[in-house]
């Protein structure tokens, strides 16, 4: 086990201390306290990625637990949200870089300003994300017994999912301010659009695996899934950038504090992975994949309401915990047969 904690806790140590010498002890407080929330709100992120993870060839799940570190680290936690305020105030990315550190504020406003289309893009896309795995009628284990096996038969039409989604966007748009709606509704269906995009890239890429024999046939294309991934990290770490300026406005101090959490939700992934959990926890994923849901729709319910973000982890990790359980009892159930 330490040996896979390792990188993660040599960051932890870096990062820390690098908080604490560029902030002092405040800078070291918030960079803990950050990395604390982003493991919080991202441990059902570890649990979906190592469902994902287990399905794909070792030459990819390299690639994602090296590069998608750096990307998760600066591409989402830094690069990504001054991009996305260059585009909202027609700047280049210097100048923004520049506004962040100058003037904190000021960019914090800009970035929280977007907060309901990206809610708007990573809400949509985590829910199709949900809506595929609860629609699974193939699926043979069902955490909730009757109530969800009946659920997935929804899943024997064909892309109920997207019709489930467009549905609930079409009723979100109702109550959104008149001058927000295009762009709620552009974002909502982006993320859609993204996530269908990805998923029917990856059964094209299967197909063409199994029909030509090309190499061991996996459930999931690497390169899909290694998009699909980091469009996952994405949904998941917005939320966490945007709350960390209620904590600190430094952006130096978030990405570190951040970016320790990420290292350590990789960690737990590689875990997760080596270690089979989720075939020994058989419940776990279904847990993981209920947070992830209620965490899609407490996304979009941020369009129009500030929900807190410890709210958001808290009812993630109590959904996972009470599916460990189940887990146990089912095992020890199955033993006893």
């Amino acid at each position: 086990m330490l040996n896979i904690f390792y990188v993660s806790t040599a960051a932890a140590v870096l990062g820390v201390a690098a908080a604490g010498y560029y902030a002092g002890w405040q800078g070291f407080v918030f960079a803990v306290i950050l990395s604390v929330l982003e493991i919080t709100l991202s441990f059902e992120n570890a649990i979906v990625n190592a469902g994902v993870l287990r399905e794909m060839d070792e030459k990819w799940r390299q690639r994602f637990l090296t590069w998608g570190i750096i990307i998760a680290v600066f591409g989402m936690r830094l690069v990504f949200p001054i991009a996305l305020v260059a585009f909202m105030v027609d700047l280049n990315m210097l100048e923004v870089l520049k506004l962040a550190l100058e003037q904190p504020d000021e960019y914090s406003k800009y970035l929280t300003s977007a907060h309901g289309n990206i809610a708007a893009f990573g809400g949509m896309f985590l829910l199709m994300v949900f809506l595929e795995f609860i629609t699974d009628h193939k699926r043979e284990i069902h955490w909730l017994g009757v109530l969800e096996r009946k659920i997935s038969l929804l899943g024997m039409f064909e892309s109920i999912e997207m019709l489930l989604a467009l549905s609930l966007l079409m009723i979100i748009q109702k109550f959104v301010p008149l001058e927000q709606r295009y762009t709620i509704m552009l974002f909502g269906i982006a993320g859609i659009v993204t996530y269908v995009v990805i998923h029917s890239l990856a059964k094209f890429m299967n197909t063409y695996y199994i029909t030509h024999n090309v190499g061991n046939t996996v459930k999931r294309s690497g390169a899909m899934s290694f998009i699909y991934l980091e469009c996952l990290d994405a949904s998941f770490s917005f939320d966490g950038v945007i709350g960390a300026f209620a904590i600190t406005k430094d952006i130096v101090i978030i990405m570190l504090g951040l970016g320790i959490g990420a290292f350590f939700v990789r960690s737990i992934t590689i875990f997760l992975v080596r270690h089979q959990t989720l075939q020994k926890y058989v419940y776990l994923e279904h847990g993981a994949y209920y947070a992830l849901g209620s965490l899609s729709l407490l996304m979009l319910l941020g369009i129009f309401y500030h929900v807190p973000e410890m709210l958001i982890g808290g009812i993630g990790l109590v959904l996972i915990l009470l599916a460990f359980v189940s887990s146990l009892r089912f095992t020890e159930i199955a033993r006893r047969k």
